[in-house]
């Protein structure tokens, strides 16, 4: 790996802090239940990312997108699970007064974004066009791993940060005041990315 390293590993960075369903995950969770929940959540997606980084190190990728079914299942899973999370964010901004959030336990907040990351179908692409970018022809094992730690350390600083930005004081009193038009926002966003994983032409071949 040369120079150009740094590049991909700023492209990486810029790539995972766009808006997308982990990040508005991680920041609703944050906003509304607080810094720990925002950190959990971040958690499970990291490990979702990192087991799709792991899969795609050891070529898994190419098996998968040589068998499209397999493919296609998780497309549809992951559609129907940020659907449902769209049509949730929806109901919580038709109530007329916030409710009081309601304490979840650390491994369902850490399972519900393992899961977001797990069935979004383009993580895998991701990882494995990250690989084949960033690695020269013939690149050993060595190379493989290290380059998955770099960018794995990347996704870390993105969702960790993105936890302790979005659950400061002043940014939380915002969400308060504002609830109904941020629940509204993040049902359209949910719901957004959910038919464009449907209608996507995702690069199989």
């Amino acid at each position: 790996m040369g120079p150009d390293i740094v590049l991909i590993l700023i492209g990486w960075a810029i790539a995972g802090g766009s808006p997308g369903p982990a990040t508005l995950a991680i920041s609703g969770t944050s906003m509304g239940m607080g810094r720990q929940a925002g950190l959990t959540i971040a958690g499970g997606i990291v490990a979702g990312s990192v087991t799709w980084g792991i899969a795609a190190g050891m070529g898994m990728s190419a098996i998968m997108l040589a068998n499209a079914w397999v493919f296609e299942v998780v497309r549809y899973i992951g559609a129907l699970y940020l659907m449902y999370l769209a049509v949730k964010s929806l109901r919580s901004a038709m109530r007329p007064t916030a409710s009081r959030p309601v304490e979840m336990r650390r491994t369902k907040l850490f399972a519900k974004g393992m899961l977001l990351h797990l069935t979004n179908p383009k993580a895998i692409l991701s990882w494995g066009a990250i690989y084949a970018i960033a690695l020269p022809v013939g690149a050993g094992s060595t190379q493989v791993w290290q380059l998955f730690a770099m960018l794995s350390t990347v996704s870390c600083s993105v969702f960790f940060g993105y936890a302790i930005l979005f659950s400061h004081a002043a940014i939380a009193r915002g969400y308060q005041r504002a609830r109904r038009g941020f629940d509204l926002a993040f049902a359209a966003l949910f719901g957004g990315a959910s038919l464009k994983i449907l209608t996507a032409d995702l690069e199989l071949s």
